[in-house]
C-alpha cells in the first residue's frame, strides 16, 4: 500500500500539478487514485434494498466547531463551502448506492490508519490523508471529496462527531438520505443507519451554514484524533 501511495505521489506532483493550490493538489491525487469513472465497480454483499427506510437524527441547535475542522476550512475553502441550492438529501438510486458503497470500500483499503500525534506530532489535523495516511477524520474528508466529485450534493454529507465505543472522540460522515441517516465509518465497510452504530452522536457540520449543530450527545470531545 505505501507503494501504490508513492506511485500516486510522483503521478500528481509532475511540474503542473506542483503548480496547483493544495487543496486542488490533493483533489488531483484523489481523482488519480480512485478514478470516478470507474467508482460503481466492484460493489459486493450489502444491498440498496437491504436498508429500511428511517427518521434522521434530530437536530437540536447549534454546537460549537471542533477546533481543527475550523482551521482545516481555512485552508480547503471549498471542501467546507454550502450550497444551499443542493438537495439536503440524497436520493438513493442504485446506481448512487453502488458509488457509495465503492468509495467507502476503496478509501477505508487505501488510506493507512495512523493518529495525528503518531504521523504529524500534532494532538488534531483535518485533511485530505494526500500522503495516503490519516485518522478517521481524514478518511470522512476524503470520501465526501470523492463522492462530491462524482455529483452527489456535499450538503447532504455532513461530518459528524460521535462518542465511539472506547469512549473517544471520533469522526465519521453522516449521509442524509431519502432512507435516513446513513454513517460513513473507517472502522467497517458497513454502511449503517446512524442509530445502529452503537455511537453516541454528538454534533455534525449544518446543513444551513458553515456551522455546526447538536444532535443531543452529552459530552463533546475537544478532538477526534483516534484511527
Amino acid at each position: 500500500m505505501r507503494f501504490a501511495v508513492s506511485m500516486m505521489q510522483r503521478r500528481v506532483e509532475a511540474p503542473a500539478a506542483r503548480r496547483l493550490p493544495r487543496s486542488r493538489r490533493a483533489a488531483a491525487a484523489a481523482l488519480a487514485v480512485f478514478g470516478i469513472a470507474g467508482l460503481a465497480t466492484g460493489v459486493q454483499a450489502q444491498t440498496l434494498a437491504s436498508l429500511p427506510t428511517e427518521a434522521g437524527a434530530r437536530v437540536q441547535g447549534d454546537a460549537k466547531p471542533i477546533a481543527a475542522w475550523t482551521t482545516f476550512c481555512q485552508t480547503y475553502a471549498a471542501e467546507c463551502a454550502l450550497d444551499r441550492g443542493e438537495p439536503a438529501r440524497i436520493s438513493l438510486t442504485p446506481a448512487t448506492w453502488a458509488t457509495i458503497v465503492s468509495v467507502n470500500r476503496r478509501v477505508n483499503k487505501a488510506v493507512e490508519p495512523m493518529t495525528d500525534q503518531d504521523h504529524l506530532h500534532v494532538a488534531d489535523r483535518w485533511d485530505l490523508a494526500e500522503d495516503g495516511i490519516g485518522d478517521c477524520e481524514d478518511f470522512q474528508l476524503l470520501k465526501r471529496h470523492l463522492l462530491a466529485q462524482a455529483g452527489l450534493p456535499r450538503r447532504a454529507m455532513r461530518m459528524t462527531v460521535v462518542i465511539d465505543e472506547k469512549g473517544e472522540g471520533h469522526a465519521v460522515l453522516t449521509l442524509i438520505t431519502d432512507r435516513g441517516d446513513l454513517v460513513l465509518d473507517n472502522k467497517t465497510n458497513a454502511i449503517l443507519p446512524w442509530h445502529k452504530t452503537g455511537y453516541v452522536f454528538i454534533k455534525r457540520e449544518s446543513q444551513d451554514a458553515v456551522a455546526w449543530v447538536s444532535l443531543g450527545g452529552v459530552t463533546s470531545p475537544v478532538t477526534t484524533a483516534n484511527r
